[in-house]
């Protein structure tokens, strides 16, 4: 397949014509209609819309936690839509980190042990991983709260550490799907900056999943998503947007 080639190089992530079909009962629901884009190394991009938009099945379309229905997704040069649940989940672990609304931190685990986790799949000593998820914890503003589990901690606190677990191991990617959902507006604008601070730092790209339109203000560039259809466009960067046509 010939490669897209721009003045960012080529993309690290290319969605060909990608469809997603739901099949309840005999009814079929088009979650993704048709929809093709690319997203270079260090860029932050945000999917816009509405519940129901498709802004999340494209999410999990990209990290193969689904299979599209018809299309291609490639990252790099592994087309991920090929990928069996074994080879997509040891891709995940060394490439890609999630962020999540609802935080999703084990509650038996204090935060050290679960921004650790990442480390465990890859095979790091524990000394090790100690040492890097301190580091990292340190990096997010959590120095001294190492010990404490999530119920000990505020929602800020919690998001915090989630940001740390999904950025402990320097993955390409990191995908964040509402990351701000269950926070004050003071909060989320702190957690944003440390997001995007932190994945500037690196070099890595974000891809952020949200309804809210002051989040989106954070991204490089802003898809906004209707019916499983991208129908805009916009660089935050230079203020230009481009309207898409519909077929």
């Amino acid at each position: 397949m010939k490669q897209e080639t721009t003045a960012q190089g080529k993309p690290l992530i290319r969605v060909e014509h990608v469809r997603k079909v739901y099949r309840m009962g005999e009814e079929k629901v088009v979650a993704l209609d048709d929809v093709s884009l690319s997203i270079y190394k260090g860029e932050i991009v945000c999917f816009l819309g509405t519940s129901g938009s498709g802004k999340s099945t494209f999410l999990n379309m990209v990290a193969g936690l689904e299979k599209p229905t018809r299309g291609e997704i490639y990252i790099g040069d592994i087309p991920i839509h090929k990928l069996d649940e074994e080879r997509v989940t040891l891709f995940r672990q060394k490439n890609i980190g999630f962020i999540f609304q609802a935080y999703h931190l084990l509650p038996m685990l204090t935060a050290l042990e679960n921004v650790s986790l990442p480390l465990i799949f890859r095979g790091v000593d524990k000394k090790q991983r100690e040492k890097t998820a301190r580091a990292m914890m340190k990096a997010v503003g959590l120095e001294g709260y190492e010990k404490r589990k999530p119920s000990q901690m505020s929602g800020g606190q919690q998001q915090r550490v989630g940001i740390a677990r999904a950025l402990v191991g320097t993955p390409k990617i990191i995908f964040a799907d509402e990351p701000t959902g269950n926070l004050d507006s003071n909060t989320t604008r702190e957690v944003m900056q440390l997001i995007v601070d932190q994945v500037k730092s690196h070099g890595q790209t974000l891809i952020l999943v949200t309804h809210d339109r002051t989040i989106a203000d954070y991204a490089d560039k802003v898809v906004t998503i209707q019916d499983g259809n991208i129908i805009k466009i916009q660089q935050n960067t230079s203020d230009v947007e481009s309207t898409l046509n519909e077929n």
